[in-house]
């Protein structure tokens, strides 16, 4: 489908300086880049506002731009569930219980923190699953931009996908860590001020808050929903059939605001390693509390358009229309696309276009990145080639496989961005990535912090079957309407799920559910081979607790935490 953009030299000059500024850091970095530390952690020094915006930025990649617009669109104020209920209060559970013993036990990723309190197998296992979902996502992130590229640009899908992985790869063999987080930090502020102007002439269009909420009742109604359905995001819950995401609220209660959004925020080490590049415990506590602040605004920023184009395609005479797939469906993905198509000029389409392309390459970098410490110092160090006592020798060598690491992911990454094209919603993708992964591997980490009986053999066999009971409920079920395998079924069709979030919510509690009680039952029938001194600082009841009396009050974590919960809290009673 040709979009019909038409970019001026000012559109493109914005995109070329944005550009220099990418590689730029990365080679300002690069210096600085004597050793694995350095590349693969930031040297543990980063000020706590630097490493709490990269958090929420890495975050802020193809999932939150692309994928959220899209679901704005398709389920409508709903989709703010994956915030204020499937992100802030995990968020803060993060910070406050967990960081504690990520950070203090001096591991330096979740696997390594794995192998402290369990075993190696089980750091083995979780290695890997991490690593190729990691692939996966950003995968995903370069599927998006290169659509991007080629829609906005006029450039060739193939084209376009190497260009974009050849960026990544140069800023982040480069400057590593370092870099990916300070083009984490440019990248936030350039989604915002990219995205902002679309915000504001698309609920302009369409009259206001009020005024949108007028025009979606007889499109909704249509659907066979009540009038207000797409605007609310509790109030339709008590039935699957009332909403348009078709889940009870016990099923994003359970799923999402505990399975999906636990598994994701404390436990993927892509999100705890920004927290983990801080330059101290209190400063790592704070991370994903500053992150969590703008976290809870940024759906008014990209899921509130997303409405609006439920609007723009079905008024007459407003040109708006997403391209569609073989089956006739619309394409949901190409929403934001087509949203900066439709309302930015000259010049500010060049800034829109630049904030997606920031955001896209913000979630490949974070996730190579995370790849190749999972690989250098879980995998590699782990089972390739051990330390020596030749630390000098070692540093070098790790710098190097490190960088190594980033090639190989990026060229990987590439094949998973084929996979993500055959899905219509790059948002559904990661989060059946995320049931699978994330979901029983929370519930191993969970009861490894808050339980000192749970054992490693247990935590093995919980985290595998988990992730077996994950594949098979998505190998027997579907989403109504799907045309792939990728999407579920390729078992057996005992189930159809309305749509793709309900199969992956469900997933997610079948995974956590079967990790959790078979770690718990195993428990019991193996002997715990780690002593209470072994298990300090890594087991809650344990470890002393933090003490922050020297903290001045407006620093502390405890008075974050309020503020942020209490800020949720009050959105959420706004738009129930």
């Amino acid at each position: 489908m040709n979009t019909g953009f038409v970019l001026s030299w000012i559109d493109y000059l914005v995109m070329i300086i944005y550009f220099a500024f990418v590689l730029g850091i990365g080679w300002a970095l690069k210096r600085y880049m004597k050793d694995a530390s350095a590349f693969l952690e930031a040297g543990r020094a980063m000020p706590a506002w630097v490493a709490g915006l990269a958090f929420i930025s890495t975050n802020l990649g193809a999932l939150e731009v692309m994928g959220m617009t899209g679901s704005g669109l398709k389920y409508g104020m709903l989709t703010t569930h994956f915030y204020w209920v499937g992100a802030i209060p995990a968020m803060v559970f993060l910070a406050m219980f967990m960081m504690p013993f990520y950070y203090g036990s001096k591991a330096r990723s979740v696997p390594e923190y794995i192998k402290l309190r369990y075993d190696e197998k089980t750091r083995g296992l979780n290695a890997i699953l991490f690593a190729v979902m990691t692939i996966l996502a950003s995968g995903i992130s370069m599927y998006a931009l290169a659509i991007l590229m080629e829609k906005v640009l006029g450039w060739n899908f193939h084209l376009s996908l190497i260009l974009s992985a050849a960026i990544v790869l140069a800023y982040t063999y480069l400057g590593g860590l370092s870099s990916a987080i300070y083009n984490e930090v440019l990248q936030f502020f350039i989604i915002v001020v990219g995205l902002l102007p679309i915000v504001i002439l698309s609920l302009k269009d369409v009259g206001g808050w009020h005024g949108l909420q007028q025009s979606l009742a007889p499109i909704v109604s249509s659907k066979g929903f009540a009038p207000d359905a797409w605007t609310t995001t509790w109030k339709y819950t008590g039935s699957a059939k009332l909403n348009p995401m078709g889940v009870e609220w016990y099923g994003i209660f359970a799923g999402l605001g505990f399975v999906l959004s636990f598994g994701y925020w404390c436990t993927n080490f892509l999100i705890v390693q920004r927290a983990m590049s801080a330059k101290s415990t209190t400063a790592a506590r704070n991370t994903p509390l500053i992150g969590a602040i703008p976290k809870m605004f940024i759906p008014f920023l990209i899921i509130v358009p997303g409405i609006v184009a439920l609007v723009l395609m079905n008024t007459p005479g407003k040109g708006f229309a997403l391209p569609l797939n073989e089956a006739g469906q619309p394409i949901y993905d190409y929403t934001i696309i087509m949203l900066l198509k439709q309302y930015l000029p000259a010049g500010v389409l060049g800034l829109g276009v630049t904030a997606l392309l920031a955001s896209f390459m913000s979630g490949m970098a974070g996730n190579v990145s995370a790849f190749n410490t999972v690989w250098t110092y879980d995998i590699y160090q782990s089972y390739i080639r051990p330390v020596t006592k030749d630390k000098a020798s070692d540093d070098k060598h790790y710098l190097f496989v490190g960088r190594m690491a980033t090639i190989f992911g990026v060229i990987v990454s590439i094949a998973a961005a084929y996979l993500a094209s055959l899905f219509g919603n790059i948002m559904d993708f990661l989060q059946t990535i995320f049931s699978m992964i994330n979901a029983p591997l929370f519930a191993v980490i969970f009861l490894g912090m808050f339980w000192k009986r749970a054992t490693g053999h247990a935590a093995f066999t919980g985290l595998l079957m988990g992730f077996f009971v994950a594949l098979l409920h998505h190998g027997l079920t579907f989403p109504e309407g799907a045309n792939t395998l990728v999407k579920g079924g390729w078992i057996a069709h005992l189930h159809a799920y309305p749509v793709e979030m309900a199969q992956n919510f469900w997933t997610a509690i079948f995974a956590c559910s079967t990790s959790a009680i078979i770690t718990v039952f195993l428990s019991f029938m193996t002997t715990q081979k780690k002593s209470d001194n072994e298990l300090k600082g890594l087991v809650y009841a344990l470890t002393p607790k933090l003490n922050e009396e020297a903290v001045p009050w407006y620093n502390r974590s405890s008075t974050l935490a309020i503020i942020v919960l209490t800020l949720v809290s009050i959105l959420t009673i706004l738009f129930w």
